[in-house]
């Protein structure tokens, strides 16, 4: 009875082991069945986007298959390439023109596919806007009131021609550097023509008294005094 009791729990242990085998080849199978059939269903997906209008390429434009993260983007010269699987739909966008859809046939009999996609311009018009800096009507008619145009090259050589900007200027305008010398060599020559004896004094002069005299019967002082302030 022993002996009976082992050989039936071995038969059973065995029975387990090749149900659990059985199990895995068939699992195998069926992963390589699929593998096998999802491998029939890739192509190299291939082409080239180009502007209906002109026939220009559309550069680092996205493609995109609908529905996945899976796709690539266009080169320089609107040229793509990558793998997808048939019956795929491919989006293809790009920033100023519509997007585009191709359905990629279920029906090849062939590894790749190409394609020439032509994208559309995506005119969008705006509406107007207008913006003014004022927030009312009475502001801008202010603001307009209160406006003071910058003068011209003309005007202001105009303005600095007058003779009382002239005359102020001579008045307020310092000696030059030859009237410097000139008049540093006038004293200059003084000192040497009075060398050796003592200068006139014009206080016991007649005629520079009555230069001073009619200077100040003429206001002279007066109108230098006013011009100093």
């Amino acid at each position: 009875m022993r002996y009976r009791g082992i050989g039936m729990n071995l038969l059973r242990t065995l029975s387990i082991l090749l149900f659990a085998v059985g199990i895995l080849i068939t699992d195998s199978f069926n992963n390589r069945a699929a593998a096998q059939s999802k491998n029939d269903s890739l192509i190299q997906f291939s082409g080239v986007l180009l502007t209906r209008d002109s026939l220009d390429a559309v550069p680092f434009a996205t493609v995109m298959i609908k529905g996945s993260n899976r796709g690539t983007i266009s080169d320089y010269y609107g040229y793509f390439s990558f793998v997808a699987e048939k019956g795929d739909t491919i989006e293809f966008a790009y920033v100023g023109f519509k997007e585009a859809y191709f359905v990629i046939p279920d029906s090849l009999d062939r590894k790749n596919y190409s394609l020439i996609q032509m994208m559309d311009v995506d005119t969008v018009i705006l509406q107007e806007a207008v913006i003014y800096p004022w927030p009312t009507k009475e502001q801008f008619r202010q603001a307009f009131l209160d406006l003071r145009l910058p003068e011209d090259d003309k005007q202001i050589a105009m303005r600095n021609l007058e003779r009382a900007e002239l005359k102020e200027r001579m008045e307020n305008m310092e000696a030059s550097g030859s009237e410097s010398f000139k008049i540093a060599n006038q004293m200059r020559a003084n000192q040497l023509y009075y060398a050796g004896q003592l200068p006139p004094n014009n206080l016991l002069n007649p005629i520079a008294w009555a230069k001073f005299i009619k200077a100040w019967k003429d206001g002279t002082f007066k109108k230098k005094k006013k011009g100093r302030y």
